[in-house]
């Protein structure tokens, strides 16, 4: 198994930040400091250490759902926010978000120990989507919500959404697969509208449902099956 899929697997970081930890030599293999992440390890023989700390392959992977309320940032540590993920993970349970959400939106996170999950649910190649219901401050014109679904153009690249519908007079529900930042929020204020409320209410087949804001529930084994990592 290479090193960066172990430390994933074994809970210790994102891929993104088990690269980094192994690029800046705070890993170490029977001893020696390895710098590559590919470097193979065997689980059953090897041990690995992070800043000094052995490190234990986790056979159990912990998946969760979580509706994010507004106002938490969406990350595990941030000096400056009042609230951050952690706040509502349980002590002992080393789980990282597949992918973020604003800190002024709510809704639907996965949160896992499972590396490569995250990587499939965040990766752009794999191209999952998400759907948003979205509140506005005025009444959506038919020609707006038309001209959003043929696409409209933002300063770092187009914006055309998988699909798009009206729920109300101000309120809309948008699926979309790529991640860029504030990217709703920018589109609908190129087109003169202010959003009030964004809810992300799915990720890939994993729905928000009658999650309440704060509340952290294990997915079933539905969800799990249809995320393609078993029950």
């Amino acid at each position: 198994m290479r090193l960066v899929k172990f430390l994933q697997a074994a809970g210790v970081a994102s891929r993104r930040r088990a690269d980094e930890l192994i690029r800046s030599g705070a890993v170490r293999v029977n001893g020696e400091v390895v710098r590559e992440p590919w470097h193979e390890v065997d689980p059953a023989r090897d041990t690995v250490e992070v800043d000094g700390r052995r490190i234990e392959p986790r056979i159990t992977k912990y998946y969760f759902k979580f509706y994010k309320p507004r106002g938490v940032v969406s990350t595990l540590r941030d000096p400056h926010a009042k609230r951050t993920l952690s706040d509502y993970i349980p002590e002992g349970l080393r789980l990282v978000p597949a992918g973020r959400l604003d800190q002024d939106s709510e809704g639907l996170m996965i949160l896992t120990d499972d590396g490569d999950l995250v990587y499939r649910l965040t990766h752009p190649r794999f191209e999952v989507p998400k759907r948003y219901r979205v509140v506005l401050d005025r009444y959506v014109e038919k020609a707006d919500i038309e001209r959003l679904a043929g696409g409209i153009e933002l300063e770092d690249g187009p914006f055309i959404p998988d699909g798009i519908r009206r729920l109300g007079p101000r309120e809309v529900e948008l699926v979309i697969h790529e991640g860029r930042k504030r990217e709703i929020r920018r589109a609908f204020r190129e087109l003169g509208y202010r959003v009030v409320r964004l809810v992300r209410v799915a990720l890939g087949p994993v729905e928000l449902g009658d999650l309440r804001p704060g509340e952290l529930r294990p997915l079933d084994e539905r969800e799990l099956r249809e995320l393609g990592v078993g029950g």
